[in-house]
């Protein structure tokens, strides 16, 4: 059994984006998938240089790293949300790039406890594609450092990393009677019934080749002035 002096690596997985003149394109995403630890056992501190992170489960297991980056980070313009799950870290890079940097770290090790992030890896010459967006509430973010106390992204821009959704051009597939929402052309839903138009023109099958039909026969007399029907003449 370990000791309580025992520390542990957590798994960090990292992702990134940059841009040579958009400021906010150029992020480092880091998450630490360290779960059950609360709020107040936490310890995240961010310098221009560096991350360190210590946290203390629940059970008294500890979990620490300190990660020295590549180059420096905007501590100012970056932010963090910790859940019981896991600790979510936006770090913007100080100078804006084309390229990406080659590593997260500045020494050039292989360490087993980080690792990249596939969910939100993108190949450098494919960043036009839409960015990852958070899926908690942007005002849970918190500051490393710096700039307003009330949290958000401080100036990380979703928007322009293209997650924003533009619903204009859908006017068109609305339904009949909703304000703002022109009904579908084609569509007739004032009988009740399907109210779809039917542009085709049924029209009636033609008889079978060599195909007679069946001649009357008149009926025969019989006895109370009642008339006996005659069985209808077979077809040749």
């Amino acid at each position: 059994m370990a000791s309580s002096s025992t520390t542990f690596f957590p798994e960090v997985i990292w992702a990134q984006r940059s841009d040579p003149s958009a400021a906010e394109k150029n992020i480092l995403y880091v998450t630490i998938l360290q779960s059950d630890v609360s709020k107040d056992k936490l310890k995240l501190d961010l310098t221009p240089t560096s991350l360190t992170y210590k946290g203390v489960t629940n059970k008294g297991k500890e979990y620490s790293f300190k990660i020295d980056f590549f180059e420096e980070i905007d501590v100012e313009n970056s932010r963090h949300i910790h859940t019981d799950r896991a600790t979510e870290c936006i770090i913007r890079k100080k100078a804006p790039k084309e390229e990406f940097w080659p590593r997260l770290m500045k020494e050039k090790v292989k360490l087993h406890w980080l690792k990249t992030d596939f969910d939100k890896w993108v190949d450098e010459d494919e960043q036009d594609g839409p960015a990852p967006e958070p899926e908690y509430d942007p005002n849970m973010m918190s500051q490393f450092g710096g700039g307003d106390d009330a949290g958000g992204f401080g100036g990380i821009d979703f928007s322009k990393l293209g997650g924003a959704s533009d619903l204009s051009g859908l006017g068109g597939m609305g339904m009949p009677g909703m304000p703002g929402m022109p009904g579908m052309p084609g569509m007739d839903m004032s009988g009740g019934g399907a109210g779809l138009e039917d542009d085709s023109d049924d029209e009636d099958m033609p008889d079978l080749e060599g195909e007679e039909k069946a001649k009357a026969v008149p009926s025969e007399p019989v006895a109370g002035g009642e008339k006996k029907k005659s069985p209808i003449e077979e077809l040749d």
